[in-house]
C-alpha cells in the first residue's frame, strides 16, 4: 500500500513538477494546470478543461479505492472524495497566484488562507483514509464494501 501523499507534496504538485513519482502527485500538477487554463477560458470555453478535469479525479479516486484500507464498520462518511479535494486544492491554488500581482492585500490573505485551511482538511482526511476510520463517497469502483 503506497500512502497518500503530504499536503506539502500536493501544494508543491500544483505549482511545479512534483519531485516524487506518485500518481496522485502528477494528477496535482495536471489538474492546477487545467485550472490555470480555466481561469483564462472563454465563456463556455471550458468544456474540455472540466471533462479532462472529471477524469483526473476518477483515476484518483480509483486509486484511493484499490490502495487503502477499506474502513472501519463505524467510520464516519466524508462529504467528498480525496479526487475531489485534491481538484479544489489545485483551484485554490491556481487562484491564490493568479490573483497576487493585482489583488488588494485583504484579497490575497484571503485566498491563501483558503488554500491553507484546506491544505489542512486535505492532511486530515488522508490521515483518516488511510487509518480505515473515515469512509468517502461511493463511486464506480471497487470500494462498494463500505
Amino acid at each position: 500500500m503506497r500512502p497518500l501523499p503530504t499536503k506539502e507534496l500536493v501544494l508543491h504538485a500544483c505549482r511545479a513538477a512534483p519531485r516524487h513519482d506518485h500518481p496522485i502527485l502528477a494528477s496535482a500538477h495536471l489538474l492546477a494546470g487545467l485550472h490555470q487554463r480555466r481561469l483564462v477560458a472563454q465563456p463556455g470555453g471550458s468544456n474540455d478543461i472540466d471533462q479532462h478535469r472529471a477524469r483526473l479525479v476518477l483515476a484518483i479516486d480509483r486509486l484511493v479505492a484499490t490502495e487503502m484500507p477499506l474502513p472501519h464498520g463505524g467510520a464516519l462518511m466524508h462529504t467528498e472524495t480525496v479526487g475531489m479535494v485534491i481538484d479544489r486544492l489545485a483551484q485554490f491554488s491556481a487562484s491564490a497566484h493568479e490573483i497576487l500581482p493585482a489583488a488588494p492585500e485583504w484579497a490575497v490573505h484571503d485566498a491563501w488562507e483558503r488554500l491553507a485551511e484546506l491544505a489542512l482538511g486535505y492532511e486530515d482526511l488522508a490521515y483518516e483514509v488511510t487509518a480505515g476510520v473515515r469512509r468517502l463517497p461511493y463511486l464506480s469502483g471497487p470500494r462498494s464494501a463500505s
